[in-house]
């Protein structure tokens, strides 16, 4: 869940019949004055990143820049996918605002569809009441978070850089770090999960799953358990599925490669499970902004509370426009196209990585992203910040592992990060796009090794 830009415009028309500058001015703008009762608010990594790459000039629809820093999937028509959606008619009653919680249609589909492809046969289903809608993932995220009580919130390390800010934000919780180990795949049992909960005291678990950056899935009976556990010790398992379509592992194909919380809730009301998915990701429309909350009544309830003084809801025109998505054929169709074209690119960028020297914790089970070492580069090149700058230079973005150390507040202190040698790369990007990137990393490692 991530946008291209830092907010600013990416063209600006010349006045006067003056030419555009191809670069930047070189000397550096000087820093706008200081208000006294605002605190400075950190970018994200994502956003990070592309800052920086606008000070070398990069335009998002520049076809000489590689940018595999994007959260976002190509956009454009897949082999074997749906047709994509250009155009929305407008209703002359959906130009009024929508309903906080979402267009009661929508829910009901989102409802439907969880019901059609994960709970066949099983007692307790899902109903629109158990479902919220909102404006971007990040809002859903928010929304979650304001509802929340005082209590212990764990998150891992790594995992989604959005969480810092969002996890300091709201003090009514406290959040605490759990620290995922490379050498260990980034794996978390069903008994890590317990011993944390029973040990630290914690209330929920927040986590990206399959997890951005490392690729890492909980699925099947390792998920089921998982579920299992919350359920017993009744701690809220918080469940970041935006990538959930994304799934590589072989033995998650009988599920037709979605893995999701909703085949292991029993009580769709009582079952402590959240999940937060929409058409960002795993639909391929990021623009959109359409995402969800699923979950007990209770909580999906606080939920829209919490959005009716956050963002007063989404966009109606485009939540009536998602339902036709939400067919069951329709999702299918296109999460075998995603999985058929972005398998194809996972290969080429995992392969790739490895023939350029990286190192690989994980072959990422999910998602399409790689989350690749630099440690035995060259030296000058060797951690993910020096990497990423010197890339810069050959117009090629990548994300900095520290971004993904997870620090809220800067509680555990300014120490170096444990993810400095780490980058994530995305495969998010055509297929030509990745191999030109894959070609200006080797000449930019190539250089740094004759420089020594």
């Amino acid at each position: 869940m991530s946008k291209p830009s830092d907010g600013r415009p990416a063209k600006v028309t010349p006045l006067h019949g003056a030419q555009p500058q191809s670069q930047p001015p070189m000397t550096p703008e000087p820093s706008p004055p200081t208000i006294a009762a605002f605190r400075e608010v950190p970018r994200t990594g994502v956003i990070f990143v592309t800052s920086e790459a606008r000070r070398r000039g990069f335009d998002p629809v520049a076809a000489d820049w590689c940018n595999l820093g994007q959260g976002m999937p190509e956009a454009d028509t897949l082999p074997g996918a749906p047709p994509r959606q250009l155009g929305v008619t407008i209703d002359p009653a959906d130009q009024e605002y929508a309903p906080v919680p979402g267009l009661w249609e929508l829910r009901e589909a989102i409802a439907g569809l969880y019901n059609n492809l994960f709970r066949r046969g099983m007692p307790s289903q899902y109903s629109a009441e158990n479902v919220s809608v909102s404006g971007g993932g990040r809002t859903a995220l928010t929304r979650v978070a304001a509802s929340l009580g005082q209590i212990n919130l764990g998150h891992f390390l790594p995992d989604y850089t959005a969480y810092e800010e969002l996890l300091d934000v709201f003090r009514l919780f406290s959040p605490i770090p759990i620290l995922l180990e490379g050498d260990r795949g980034y794996a978390f049992t069903a008994a890590d999960l317990r011993r944390e909960i029973l040990g630290r005291g914690l209330g929920a678990i927040l986590a990206s799953n399959p997890g951005n950056p490392t690729g890492k899935v909980v699925g099947g009976e390792d998920l089921a358990e998982w579920v299992g556990v919350a359920r017993e010790l009744d701690c809220a398992l918080i469940l970041d599925e935006f990538y959930s379509h994304y799934v590589w592992r072989p033995d998650l194909a009988a599920q037709g490669g979605i893995s999701t919380a909703a085949r292991y809730v029993e009580d769709v009301d009582r079952d402590p499970v959240v999940i937060l998915d929409g058409l960002t990701k795993n639909w391929r429309y990021p623009g959109w902004r359409v995402t969800w909350t699923i979950g007990p009544r209770k909580v999906i309830d606080a939920v829209a509370s919490a959005g009716s003084f956050l963002d007063g809801g989404g966009s109606r025109p485009l939540q009536r426009a998602a339902i036709p998505l939400l067919e069951p054929a329709t999702t299918l169709a296109e999460t075998r196209a995603i999985q058929a074209e972005f398998g194809k690119k996972r290969a080429r960028m995992l392969n790739g990585l490895r023939d350029l020297g990286f190192g690989i914790d994980l072959p990422p089970e999910g998602t399409f992203y790689v989350w690749a070492s630099a440690q035995h580069l060259p030296p000058s090149i060797s951690d993910g910040m020096s990497f990423f700058r010197a890339a810069l230079d050959r117009k090629v973005i990548a994300v900095p592992g520290e971004f993904f150390d997870v620090n809220p507040g800067r509680r555990r202190g300014g120490r170096p990060s444990r993810f400095r040698r780490h980058l994530r790369f995305s495969f998010g990007p055509p297929m030509a796009k990745l191999e030109l990137a894959l070609e200006r990393i080797k000449e930019l490692i190539d250089d740094a090794a004759r420089q020594g």
